[in-house]
């Protein structure tokens, strides 16, 4: 009943940007909310680590790995998250997962995950 749908990964050369967005929806005729949301990266070999993540009143927190670097946004209207990736450097290269912190009517709440975007910073 919930998905959300990653895009905007692709291959960048060193020093390069990508915008990632995510775009959160539910089944017709479910009211839902949405708290905090996050990005997550998975390189070959590693285990999944938290790039950033925003609240739904915009507070942010980063990796230190991509402070200065990375942006963290997301439009409650729209019900989307991205992630501005500027700087982007070989070892940012994994693949990206979105997670939402969501309500589906007053009872049900879980975390779900998007299928992931592949993101290669290579020359």
């Amino acid at each position: 009943q919930v998905q959300l749908v990653e895009s905007g990964g692709g291959l960048v050369q060193p020093g390069g940007s990508l915008r990632l967005s995510c775009v959160a929806s539910v089944a017709s005729g479910n009211s839902f909310s949405i708290s905090q949301m996050g990005w997550y990266q998975q390189a070959p070999g590693k285990q999944c680590e938290l790039v950033a993540a925003v609240t739904s009143g915009g507070s942010t927190n980063y990796a230190d790995s991509v402070k200065g670097r990375f942006t963290i946004s997301r439009d409650n209207a729209d019900n989307t998250l991205y992630l501005r990736m500027n700087s982007l450097k070989p070892e940012d290269t994994a693949v990206y997962y979105c997670a939402a912190d969501i309500w589906v009517g007053p009872w049900s709440r879980s975390v779900y995950w998007g299928q992931g975007t592949q993101v290669t910073v290579s020359s």
